[in-house]
């Protein structure tokens, strides 16, 4: 059943992106992955928080959320019917020094390793509240119609990423303000960041990301990563985990 209005479909195929302010799972699910989360974060080691990614690879309790009814009829409307798990990553900002997030598109880090960036969408799932004092999310309208920037070195130790876009309009930025429970949609080509935690508030959020399955992935550049089949058939003869 599509979470989504038309209006809304119409304004994300526009945009890019899509706030979506209402709760994706109830409070004691919620709650539930919350814990997974603080599990996840009290294993990092010397990791830094926001490095958690493909946490499911380790802990499979997280595919219940990952290939749930309440994400997936969020995420079809955006890439129809046949849907696959393409990762998931724990993007935790400690307070004060929580890393900015450079100016990036997620399909730059992905060059070579599928087909297309046409249907790539990620949830973004707000574990804590995210707002413009804690360093949220902000993306560029319009931009995921662009084709790839040009990027330039930045500094990792104060930087999620080693590099970022070099000219970015930084006016037209729109913050993504969530409640916890709340969450975001945005395609995978759009100019997107975040400023630093430079507040007393941690900034937890849960990316969960997907595509059409009629992008193929390329193995040899896709070695020991795995996706899953989350709904619907494979189009494109794709080796899932759970095929």
């Amino acid at each position: 059943m599509s979470k989504l209005t038309q209006e809304e479909v119409a304004f994300y195929k526009e945009n890019g992106y899509l706030l979506y302010h209402k709760p994706l799972f109830s409070p004691e699910k919620l709650q539930g992955l919350t814990e997974l989360f603080e599990e996840q974060l009290a294993q990092k080691g010397k990791k830094l928080s926001d490095e958690l990614d493909t946490p499911h690879f380790r802990e499979e309790r997280l595919l219940d959320y990952l290939l749930s009814e309440e994400v997936l009829d969020l995420v079809e409307p955006i890439v129809g019917p046949n849907i696959g798990l393409w990762s998931s990553h724990f993007i935790c900002k400690d307070p004060y020094i929580g890393r900015a997030t450079p100016w990036h598109e997620d399909s730059a880090y992905w060059k070579g390793r599928v087909s297309s960036f046409h249907n790539i969408v990620t949830v973004w799932l707000a574990i804590d509240p995210s707002n413009r004092e804690n360093g949220c999310m902000r993306v560029i309208p319009g931009t995921h119609a662009n084709g790839f920037s040009e990027y330039e070195p930045v500094d990792r130790s104060s930087n999620l990423f080693g590099s970022r876009i070099k000219q970015v309009d930084e006016s037209k930025a729109v913050y993504f303000e969530l409640k916890r429970g709340e969450c975001s949609l945005h395609d995978s080509r759009i100019v997107h960041g975040a400023e630093p935690n430079k507040s007393p508030y941690r900034r937890c959020g849960y990316t969960m990301r997907y595509f059409s399955t009629d992008i193929q992935l390329n193995p040899e550049k896709n070695q020991n990563f795995k996706v899953w089949l989350a709904r619907g058939k494979d189009l494109a003869g794709n080796a899932y985990a759970n095929v």
